[in-house]
């Protein structure tokens, strides 16, 4: 492996070089890989042994038509083909989605899966991102999600269950719910690529009730649950109308022999696949409880495949991605150009105990080596570049805690509050996961910001937040409010009520009612009413589009630091 790894990241359109580029830059054997999250126990040797005995059949002849493997799968999974339709991967499902059925605008949560942020900005649509908030665990409100979708008007919603890359979960009476209440929209996509590693609730999926409504997409991963990235399938579940939809514009072969080999092999071997979950749940327990002995390394709850770390203060992402790469052949995903992630995050897939052993050995010397070489501090001086938009997210992020969009609309000098999304943190509906305990980790030192505006009398005894080093240009503090404790949050419910606003309210709704009002909220009384649907590229009331939030005009790399162009903007109510 080179010494200088970075060019192997700076020099792909990924998030990260793939495990062929590494292993030719090595000596032929590649990384131990905590980035790509698929199953490591599946297939098992013996399927690996009988797809190698067929490989020169394999590879030598076309593969039946997409119709007869998707028959197979749907045989396996006791759908009606009618109701499916198999792509060659989820991104080129996700691709024919953002074409055929996403007109003006989508609503996502962040950080989440790329594509979907990705994709409708490619092709000219807004993109509205409702920020998950570090502080709540990343969980997902979806009152709030709703309440955010109605104030912007949007017309598809996306959920991602688990999400990626911080492994939230969200109950299915809840996901139920919220598609009813969305049902007004173009469409409601629930991703659940990870769903088959989630052991809290039996059956999690929602297959059945997408099946039955005009305007919901269940999307479903098998390269990752098989363990077989490279193969490229998924499929998704819809109405035989939403399905054969997307299915007449998918080419004839889109499906390859190993994955037709791979589908007809599974109904022999349904037990080994269940085992291999099994196991997966059981090193994911593991994994967490060895992370989270690091010091000042916060492991948030998951239920994926994978574990969303921050990493201590002072630890800059990339420098320790590319020495645990250089110095002990560890692969792992720094989740800097993640919108609503910054490079303090890694996503570390859950891996067999003698793997974790490694990384953590490899951690703990990167970040906590005696000669103080192991310290992966912040590289002040060069930036990040090929992690695209971190050193904006980092700020916009990590420095207001998920109220970036608060601070933008101040420095435009919008003065539009923000709805309840971006307000205190709550604890996600449905998701009966624990706030990781931070009580224990070390505070940051307080940093001087460079033209902090003055502020007014800050709460009482307020927890400080991390401030990220100064950057050339400032972004002005939100008003401090006090960190509430984990302990003090009150015990999950399934909706939780949305902050309460400064305007006087109406009496409290049942959580059902919460977000079952198709009206959109009233404008702020400081913003003239929208006149019709925001064009492209345009943030809506109080939002940002995506290409903003990276920093570009969506076809170049963000610069390393700082806010291009940030004068120049249009101001944040999108007049």
């Amino acid at each position: 492996m080179p010494d200088n790894v970075t060019s192997l990241f700076r020099s792909t359109a990924a998030h990260s070089p793939s495990m062929a580029a590494l292993t030719r830059e090595s000596d032929g054997a590649g990384p131990v890989d905590f980035c790509i999250p698929c199953n490591p126990y599946f297939p098992t040797p013996a399927m690996f042994e009988e797809m190698a005995a067929r490989l020169r059949d394999i590879i030598t002849y076309y593969p039946s038509s997409a119709d007869t493997i998707t028959a197979e799968l749907c045989s396996l999974l006791q759908l009606p083909p009618q109701c499916v339709a198999m792509g060659n991967g989820s991104t080129e499902l996700i691709t024919w989605i953002d074409h055929l059925l996403v007109r003006e605008s989508l609503a996502v949560p962040v950080p989440t899966f790329g594509r979907w942020t990705d994709q409708p900005m490619e092709t000219g649509k807004r993109v509205d991102m409702f920020p998950l908030q570090e502080s709540s665990g990343f969980a997902l409100d979806l009152a709030q999600y709703a309440e955010f979708i109605r104030a912007r008007g949007t017309r598809v919603a996306v959920i991602c269950n688990p999400n990626n890359p911080d492994g939230g979960f969200l109950h299915k009476h809840a996901v139920v719910q919220f598609m009813d209440a969305m049902a007004d929209l173009d469409l409601v996509v629930i991703d659940e690529s990870f769903l088959e590693f989630a052991d809290a609730e039996n059956e999690p999926s929602v297959v059945q009730e997408a099946m039955l409504r005009p305007n919901v997409i269940v999307l479903r991963s098998l390269g990752k649950n098989f363990g077989l990235h490279g193969i490229r399938f998924g499929y998704l579940v819809a109405n035989p109308a939403l399905a054969g939809r997307v299915r007449s514009m998918l080419p004839k072969w889109n499906l390859n022999s190993f994955a037709e080999h791979v589908v007809f092999m599974l109904k022999e071997h349904g037990a080994e696949y269940a085992q291999s979950l099994h196991q997966v749940r059981r090193d994911r327990m593991d994994m967490s409880g060895q992370l989270s002995s690091l010091p000042g390394l916060t492991v948030y709850p998951s239920q994926g495949n994978f574990l969303f770390v921050r990493l201590p203060v002072g630890a800059e992402g990339t420098v320790v991605r590319d020495r645990l790469l250089t110095e002990h052949r560890i692969l792992v995903r720094e989740c800097g150009n993640k919108i609503g992630s910054s490079s303090r995050f890694l996503r570390l897939v859950v891996r067999p105990q003698v793997d974790v052993r490694r990384l953590v050995t490899g951690l703990e010397q990167v970040l906590y080596g005696t000669s103080r070489r192991g310290a992966a501090v912040s590289e002040q001086a060069t930036g990040t570049a090929y992690s695209s938009g971190t050193a904006a997210v980092d700020r916009l992020v990590s420095q207001t805690n998920g109220a970036g969009t608060r601070g933008l609309a101040q420095a435009a000098g919008a003065g539009m509050p923000l709805p309840a999304a971006a307000s205190a943190p709550a604890v996600g509906p449905g998701g009966g996961m624990p706030v990781p305990a931070a009580a224990g980790l070390p505070q940051p030192e307080p940093q001087p910001v460079p033209q902090e505006a003055p502020r007014p009398q800050p709460a009482p005894q307020p927890v400080p937040q991390p401030v990220p080093v100064p950057q050339p240009v400032p972004v002005p503090q939100p008003q401090p409010q006090p960190q509430p404790q984990p302990q003090q949050f009150p015990q999950p419910a399934a909706y939780p009520e949305p902050a309460p606003q400064p305007a006087p309210a109406a009496p409290p709704l049942a959580p059902a009612a919460a977000f079952a009002a198709p009206a959109p909220a009233p404008a702020p009384v400081q913003v003239p009413p929208a006149t019709g649907p925001t064009p492209p590229g345009v943030p809506a009331r109080g939002g940002l589009t995506a290409a903003q939030v990276r920093g570009t005009d969506g076809l170049s790399m963000a610069p390393a630091t700082g806010w291009p162009g940030a004068q120049s903007w249009p101001d944040a109510a999108g007049m």
